[in-house]
Order: C-alpha cells, then sequence, then structure tokens
C-alpha cells in the first residue's frame, strides 16, 4: 500500500476528492459511524482502503481502489458504492462466521 502511487500520480486529471462514508452493522439497518473527509491527493496512495469499524475483525476491511478508478477514467462527478466486509467476525471465528459489516459511500470528485 505504501508502495502504491499517490492519488496526483495516478490519476493527474483528478484536482479533488471528498470522500462520505457511513459504516453499517452486517443487516444494513444500524449505522454505526459517519464520516466525511476529502483526502490530501499528492499524500493519498492510490491503494485506498478503509478499515473495518469491528476491532474484532480479521483480515477485513473496504478497498475502494476500484471503484475510484473507475469513476475517474470514466469522468464521473459523483459514484456510490456498497461494500461488505469480508473479514471473519473476530479470531474465534475464524473460517465460521465472516464479519459483513457494510460500508455505504459516496465518492464526489473534481477534474
Amino acid at each position: 500500500m505504501r508502495s502504491s502511487p499517490c492519488l496526483s500520480e495516478k490519476f493527474p486529471k483528478l484536482k479533488a476528492l471528498t470522500v462520505e462514508i457511513g459504516h453499517y452493522d452486517s443487516t444494513g439497518t444500524s449505522k454505526n459511524s459517519q464520516i466525511r473527509f476529502t483526502p490530501n491527493l499528492d499524500n493519498a496512495r492510490s491503494v485506498f482502503r478503509i478499515d473495518c469499524p469491528n476491532d474484532a475483525c480479521i483480515g477485513g476491511d473496504f478497498d475502494l481502489s476500484a471503484t475510484i478508478a473507475k469513476a475517474v477514467t470514466q469522468r464521473q462527478t459523483k459514484i456510490t458504492a456498497e461494500l461488505c466486509c469480508q473479514g471473519w467476525q473476530s479470531k474465534t471465528t475464524i473460517n465460521t462466521v465472516h464479519c459483513h459489516n457494510i460500508l455505504r459511500c459516496t465518492l464526489s470528485l473534481k477534474y
């Protein structure tokens, strides 16, 4: 991840990115958190992952790299996505119970 190019290098036409994310439980009905941020394109890496909010989750996160790349390639100015954590709920449930927390996000892009 640290070896990946920064967003400004990989997508030179991208001038600004705003990310709004909401973390939900596995049913998608209970929101655990909501955040909005604007990453610094010169510092943020093009492998763009958001941690799962479940502190006990093993091997889970939300990878927005392909979503951002697709949006930039298609010159979209707004895109929404929903991702499901594929990690394990805890170290005692490895190979039996997936985490399945949900991330809903809106990306606003400027060129």
